[in-house]
């Protein structure tokens, strides 16, 4: 007999996984040595008043052993006489294309641009000491694409897209912790994520398929309307339909398909600053009280509010973690956040961005949004990635900052003020946000110790490439994920571009 309960558990509770048991029993009116097995469904954080609770939703087996926690895959090998596709780019969209063509039957030849996952590891660590970028091996380009570097964040609203939990049961047959599987906002870590991304690649190519560092796609080869394939830089070709999962910063993509005639349009998309706190005053914030229970986690948020009309919100929160130089090109300044599993760094950070329609963008050519996130990069760049700053409280009352607080930026700041380096609809949108957000945390959230470093531009594509317009892209691609405007984080992209090669499987009868 399986029996579901739920139960609120203080945090030194539910860290203790017999008195959670204890507690169940108790409600479910069994003795405890009845459950066989306990598994929890469900877990989440209730910290809306001071006596924080955390909320479990349980399966009880009284009687009988619990069935898997999930199936795990198990993939064939394909010889190189079984049908093959094409895979452009190795982050989550083209891992999860490459897992889904090898499940059924058909060999994935991945060409990525970059760099193996642990290379790449050695670039960036020279971009964040030294400043010296790999324009092909960074926090953008190579084996895991962006999400390779992030937090690991799984949340996702794309339950209604495909099967999140194949996703997250993958991740966790990979070597994620089981905890993805029932955590309401899963996350692996910057830490986890390349071993994870290093065993899904060694799965692949055990299983017969190819994956070839430094190629870079520069062009398709057509026939009749059809894509065949595709040309690297190198003079080499691949022949087979294309899944194009080359990730938001591949903006050389976007051109070489426009020059050959394929459908594009300008995106929406949000843009703003990375805003770095204490981690301690976020967990005083969040968890109300100075000091924080060692059985609670980091504390997170996530702050949205409306400033005339338009929408201004936290975006890739990141306790415990860090803020890195993510530009994938000279003369462009991006940032983004990072952090490990177990969050247990000095600061947090979030991206505070501003809402970019592009209903309001005069020109209709598809590089419109494009060329205006361009601008903001170009303006904010310095030499060596040293990245405009601003104290939060500097940037409410408009002036430029006389010193900075400890951060943990590798780079050197440069001080600004941001309605300098930022577009008005930006700086001004986002000084009313930090003020709402001020009045939802008692006047705590702006504070003197707080920095704005800038810009985080990188929050998704600012172009999509059409996949409904038959007549102009014609049969054989197949384009995924956050690059082709269709996927915002990982298991978004993941389940686009497992959804991609299911349709390349079904339209070529394989």
């Amino acid at each position: 007999m399986v029996r579901e309960i739920s139960v609120s558990l203080s945090p030194e509770e539910a860290a203790d996984s017999n008195r959670i048991k204890r507690k169940a029993a108790k409600k479910l009116g069994v003795r405890e040595h009845d459950i066989t097995t306990m598994r929890i469904v469900r877990k989440s954080i209730d910290a809306r008043r001071r006596d924080v609770r955390i909320n479990l939703s349980l399966a009880l087996f009284l009687g009988e052993e619990a069935p898997p926690l999930y199936i795990p895959v198990e993939f064939p090998f394909v010889s190189p006489s079984s049908p093959s596709a094409v895979v452009v780019g190795f982050g989550p969209a083209g891992i999860f294309a490459s897992l889904t063509l090898l499940e059924n039957g058909i060999r994935p030849v991945v060409l990525e641009r970059g760099c193996d996952v642990h290379t790449r590891l050695k670039d960036t660590a020279r971009l964040s000491q030294s400043g010296i970028l790999n324009p092909e091996s960074n926090y953008a380009f190579g084996e895991g694409g962006a999400g390779a570097f992030s937090d690991g964040k799984l949340y996702t609203r794309s339950v209604k897209r495909g099967n999140v939990r194949k996703i997250l049961s993958l991740l966790v047959q990979f070597g994620a912790d089981e905890e993805i599987l029932y955590e309401s906002h899963p996350h692996i870590g910057s830490d986890n994520l390349p071993y994870i991304i290093e065993r899904m690649r060694e799965t692949i190519i055990d299983h017969g398929g190819e994956i070839h560092f430094g190629k870079k796609v520069t062009g398709l080869i057509r026939e009749n309307g059809e894509t065949r394939g595709v040309k690297c830089f190198d003079g080499s070709e691949y022949i087979g339909p294309v899944v194009l999962a080359t990730g938001h910063s591949a903006k050389d993509v976007y051109h070489f398909l426009s020059s050959s005639g394929f459908s594009l349009e300008a995106k929406s998309t949000a843009a703003g600053v990375r805003l770095e706190h204490k981690q301690s005053l976020i967990d005083s914030i969040q968890y109300h009280t100075e000091e924080k229970s060692p059985f609670l986690p980091p504390a997170s948020y996530s702050f949205v509010t409306q400033i005339n009309g338009r929408g201004v919100y936290s975006f890739c929160m990141c306790p415990g973690g860090v803020i890195v130089p993510a530009a994938s090109e000279e003369g462009h300044q991006v940032v983004n956040g990072m952090s490990p599993h177990s969050r247990g760094g000095r600061f947090s950070n979030s991206g505070m961005i501003v809402e970019l329609r592009k209903e309001e963008l005069e020109d209709d050519d598809p590089f419109a949004m494009l060329r205006f996130i361009e601008e903001i990069e170009r303006k904010c760049y310095n030499p060596g990635f040293a990245a405009p700053a601003e104290r939060l409280d500097d940037f409410i009352r408009g002036r430029v900052s006389s010193s900075f607080p400890d951060t943990s930026y590798p780079r050197p700041l440069v001080p600004v003020l941001m309605d300098d380096v930022l577009p008005p609809v930006i700086a001004e949108s986002l000084r009313e946000g930090f003020k709402a957000f001020d009045k939802m945390t008692r006047s705590r959230f702006i504070t003197s110790d707080a920095l704005l470093i800038a810009p985080e531009t990188r929050t998704s594509s600012p172009v999509r490439i059409l996949r409904d317009d038959g007549m102009r892209q014609g049969r054989g691609l197949y384009p995924a994920g956050e690059g082709a405007g269709y996927a915002g984080g990982i298991v978004s992209a993941a389940i686009d571009g497992t959804e991609a090669a299911l349709r390349l499987g079904g339209d070529y009868g394989y």
